[in-house]
Parts: C-alpha cells; structure tokens; sequence
C-alpha cells in the first residue's frame, strides 16, 4: 500500500502553481529528514555548468525543472501507472556545486550521491551540463563494484578527449571518461541519435574500438524509433543499466532551452516513446541534464524535461 506522505498534493486541493516548489511537488528531505532512509528513488539536482564548453545555463536547470514539473499528475494516461504510489520518492535537494572549482564541485557531488546510495536510495540526477553524469556513473561504480551498461539518449556520443590540449574535464567526454574509469561496460552501452556537425570523427571511432553501439540519426530515422530502442534494450539486456537524457536529443523545435542545439531530432512525442520503452530493463539510475532556461521559450524545454522526468520514472518501476 502506497504511503501517503510520499504523494503529491492534487491540484484539485491546492493549486499547482501555490506553494514551495519541489521536484513533481514531492516531499523534500534533506540529509536529516529522519524519513529519508525510507526513500527507493530519490530525485536531486546537480546546479552545475562549469564543464560547458561553449553556452553556459544548464546551472540554472534544476530550479526550473522543480517550477516545471508541478504541473504533473499523478497517473500515466498512456500506460496506467502511478509511479508515486508504486515507489517512495522523494526531493533530496540540491548538491552545493562551486561555480569556479571543478575539482571541488565534482567532489562534493560524489560525497552526496555516496551518501544516497549507502541509504539504498535509487539516483535520479538533475542536471546540469552532461559532465554531472560522470559524478553518478563513478559512485555507481564504487558502490556495485563492478561496471554496467548505458543507455544514452542524446544528440551527441560525449565520447570526445578533453579538450583545449589538456586534461580538464568538459561536458564532451563523460562517457569516454566513465569507460576509462571502469564504470561502463562499453559492450553494454548503446547510444542514440547522434547527429550535427563534428570536430573530426574521434568520438565515434573511440565508440566504435571500445565496443559502444551508436545509432546516429540517419539509422534511426531509417529503422523507426520502435526498433531502435529494441536495439538498446538488445544492447543492455537483463543486466544493470544506467539511463542518461540529454534534452538536447530532442530536436531544438521542441526543445530549443539547451546549450548546444543540432537539428533534424526527434519530436517531443518520439523522445516519449523511446523512454516508455525502457519499462522492464534493470535501471539502476537515470538523468535528465542540459535544460538550459536563458535559451528556452516560453519554458516549453522545462517542460517537456519535466515531462521526461516523469516517463523516466515510470521506466524504473520495478
């Protein structure tokens, strides 16, 4: 029986555009909230963009995500579930990131989401630029002990070198990083919707040597959306698998509020489709990074995240 102190109020008893904002207006609980061990899957925002490599915002990501998603409801027209009454979920809060420090904004993000998984807490990150990723997929790491499989849902494969010649991390390589690290299984990772132009084509050919399986956007459109995420869901299997979304995958007509736009993506409805055919893998984590408000219109990015927050959450009923 689902608790009703992990429910969202209805917007038929307060309205949803009255009191504090939370994450799908759940229940916050900070660290010391002494109901927070009672959480399965907690929802939290990493307000960071100091990896952006060239159009900053996505800091600003998370508050607008919160004010977003309280137009959520709590029932899933499309497949008849009701995620807040199936899992206790909660607003864990946002991670203190320094603006100027990547050393110590990235460190004390590891040290939350660490503190998240020693209370058996699902993560559900909020970015953010895509370099947030890295801070989940290494505590992932540490806590199972071994690698796990990737579903990437993204105009680009973030699969590059550090750049500007040295070895700082940017929002272009946390993949290629949680490879190197041992926290992927590059056999286990898919990836989808690649599109744009490119520096060069180092990216792809480090995917392609590792083992990563990339659907560029001339396949998918080729195959259908339907049998692309049949490919992902071959990919990944039965086993442990972590669920990134870039909102940048979405193409920018319906999702212009992001740092680095490509055309000729999916529609809102595609990206939909693509996360509810998640249901069923072994997700052990999600995000949702890149919603950068200074670039949105009307909020619409906002909420389509929001609304891809939602189907993530469905996705990772168990």
């Amino acid at each position: 029986m689902s608790d009703p102190f992990f429910q969202p109020p209805s917007g038929t008893d307060l309205p949803r555009y009255a009191g504090v904002p939370s994450f799908m207006r759940l229940p916050y609980l900070p660290p010391d909230h002494p109901r927070r061990g009672e959480v399965e899957i907690g929802i939290f925002g990493l307000p960071w963009d100091g990896a952006t490599s060239n159009r900053p915002g996505a800091r600003h990501g998370p508050r607008a995500l919160r004010d977003a998603s309280t137009m959520i409801r709590e029932r899933n027209r499309a497949t008849g579930q009701e995620p807040f009454r199936a899992a206790r979920i909660a607003d864990l809060g946002d991670v203190a990131m320094s603006p100027v420090d990547q050393d110590e904004a990235l460190g004390n993000a590891q040290a939350f989401i660490r503190g998240v998984l020693g209370q058996g807490i699902r993560p559900f990150m909020v970015g953010g630029d895509h370099l947030c990723t890295l801070t989940v997929l290494r505590e992932l790491r540490a806590a199972r002990g071994e690698p796990f499989g990737l579903v990437l849902l993204d105009s680009h494969t973030d699969l590059y070198p550090p750049y500007f010649g040295g070895q700082t991390l940017t929002h272009g390589n946390p993949f290629r990083q949680g490879i190197e690290e041992g926290c992927l299984d590059p056999a286990r990772c898919v990836m989808v919707g690649m599109r744009g132009t490119s520096y060069n084509n180092a990216d792809f050919q480090y995917g392609w040597d590792k083992g990563v399986r990339i659907v560029p956007i001339e396949e998918c459109m080729e195959l259908g959306w339907t049998a692309v995420m049949e490919i992902a869901r071959a990919v990944v299997g039965d086993g442990p698998t972590y669920v990134s979304f870039d909102i940048d995958f979405v193409d920018p007509a319906y999702a212009p509020g992001t740092g680095t736009p490509e055309v000729g993506g999916p529609t809102s409805f595609d990206a939909i489709r693509c996360v509810r055919s998640l249901r069923g893998l072994d997700i052990i984590g999600a995000d949702l990074v890149e919603v950068s408000p200074p670039f949105d219109t009307g909020g619409i990015t906002a909420w389509l995240g929001a609304s891809v927050m939602f189907e993530l959450l469905c996705a990772m009923q168990k």
